[in-house]
């Protein structure tokens, strides 16, 4: 493995200097971590999965199933775990070359799509983060602005409250990078701890949303087709694990060699699952006594308002702190996929860079678009694609792959054994482009009217039934293994 002296293609960001010690600064760019340095465990990425899913997210994606897909609560609850834990799965399995390589997802892409062909994934996976972290910080805003309203009398309406709006944007971005700046260790014992906190505060407004519903009204709901169940599953993978999974070899980098990898898949399942799990079918079953969740352009004020008033402020409170847990580590993973493009910064002005692009893109959100969620929807339907296509060429690559080379993966030049041909792979490129392509001719970008993107193959089965990410993943992974791609020689 790489020792503590330079590497070639590197600079001084790279070079290793980090203590897994909580409370110690990261100064570790994206160069693999020494085997000597590797001690962590499956349960500390179970907490961290868990951690970042617990944000309230999940109740308007819930809500989706029922209002959108017209599924009865049961059926819900079935998608919520095949299309939550499931696309998790998959987090976990990619994990496993975190683990394996000792660097970060988009570094060990490098070996896969060579050193110039991997700047398209990783441009991609970093648009991906950007977005997650934005829709994150914008709905905090919206719990901030809420709590203020309660507390202090203030408009909660972003727009007539632009001051306001910007200083619950900066209070959140600042909470961000706190942690994500000082990096690995201290953000696995954040997340591990404030899960109980806020883990609590979500069972406890969890169980005031349950006894507010009308079951009657939820169990006369009649259950929709299979071809909706499917098409649901599609909609919660997209929002869920598919988004993560080109980030799941950033926090897996620092497991011990020796960890099984049906550990690490299982710590990604349940540690996700589980939340979104509740989460979801909590949304599911709220939505199904009152649609208004899945079309709410404030999706915080649209559940404070099914709450009894005395729950507001352990709601809004529950609320920002899941969605920060969640920032957290969308924004460290960012941090590191920036430096991969060959950005030369330090990783924590790497992650300061990245908030700065989220704080613009939250104020843009509350202060001039119209609506929150039909964008929402949008973005994680358009981003699933190339974020699936690239997961197919991957994780075939992986399968047959011993290890990776980390001298090579830090040099950029001729002199890298990834450069292939002119820094590029062409096989692996040509079968992640081709995905795209395939997975682009079934998908449908937002909802109803509001679609921003309808393939011209959208109208068929597969297409009506959200399948367009299988498509993706099958042309991606079949195509790269017929043409050989999957033959490594390490």
């Amino acid at each position: 493995m790489v020792e503590s002296a330079q590497v070639p293609g590197t600079s001084a960001a790279d070079t290793p200097a980090s203590s897994g010690k909580a409370g110690a600064l990261e100064t570790r760019g994206i160069e693999p971590v020494p085997a000597g340095e590797r001690h962590g465990h499956p349960m500390q990425l179970f907490w961290v999965w868990f951690a970042a899913n617990i944000s309230i997210l999940g109740l308007p994606l819930g809500a989706t199933l029922v209002a959108v897909q017209h599924l009865a609560f049961w059926q819900a609850a079935l998608v919520a775990v095949l299309g939550a834990a499931g696309s998790f799965a998959v987090v976990g399995v990619v994990s496993i070359a975190g683990r394996r390589g000792g660097a970060p997802g988009l570094t060990l892409s490098r070996a896969v799509f060579g050193v110039r062909g991997n700047i398209g994934p990783t441009i991609v996976s970093l648009v991906s983060r950007l977005g997650w972290e934005t829709v994150n910080t914008t709905t905090a805003a919206f719990a901030f602005l809420s709590l203020c309203a309660i507390l202090f009398g203030a408009n909660a309406d972003a727009k007539a409250s632009p001051v306001l709006t910007i200083v619950g944007v900066a209070v959140f971005v600042l909470l961000t990078v706190t942690v994500s700046g000082l990096g690995h260790a201290v953000l696995v014992a954040v997340q591990r701890w404030s899960t109980w906190i806020f883990g609590a505060l979500n069972v406890v407004v969890a169980v005031s949303l349950v006894t507010r519903i009308h079951w009657g009204q939820v169990f006369a709901a009649s259950p929709a087709p299979v071809g909706a169940m499917i098409a649901g599953v599609g909609t919660i993978a997209a929002g869920t694990g598919i988004g993560w999974a080109n980030a799941s070899a950033d926090m897996s980098r620092y497991q011990s060699p020796s960890v099984r990898a049906g550990s690490l898949v299982a710590s990604a399942a349940a540690g996700a699952g589980i939340p979104l799990v509740l989460l979801i079918s909590l949304g599911s079953l709220v939505s199904a006594d009152d649609p208004s969740l899945a079309s709410a352009g404030d999706p915080v004020a649209a559940i404070r308002e099914l709450l009894p008033g005395w729950m507001a402020v352990p709601y809004l409170i529950a609320a920002f702190g899941g969605l920060l847990l969640s920032n957290h580590l969308s924004v460290y993973s960012a941090g590191l996929t920036t430096l991969t493009l060959g950005i030369r910064l330090e990783r924590v002005y790497a992650v300061v860079v990245d908030i700065v692009v989220t704080f613009l893109g939250s104020l843009y959100f509350m202060l001039v678009a119209d609506g929150f969620y039909g964008p929402f929807i949008a973005f994680i339907s358009l981003l699933a694609v190339p974020i699936t296509a690239w997961v197919g060429v991957f994780v075939v690559d992986m399968v047959r792959r011993r290890d990776y080379d980390p001298v090579a993966l830090m040099d950029v030049h001729r002199t890298s054994a990834y450069w292939y041909r002119a820094g590029c792979e062409p096989r692996a490129l040509l079968s992640w482009a081709a995905a795209i392509v395939a997975g682009y001719l079934f998908t449908t970008a937002g909802t109803g009217d509001d679609a921003w993107f309808t393939g011209p193959l959208a109208g068929t089965w597969l297409g009506a039934n959200g399948l367009g990410w299988v498509v993706t993943f099958a042309v991606g992974a079949g195509l790269y293994a017929a043409l050989g791609g999957a033959r490594i020689r390490r």
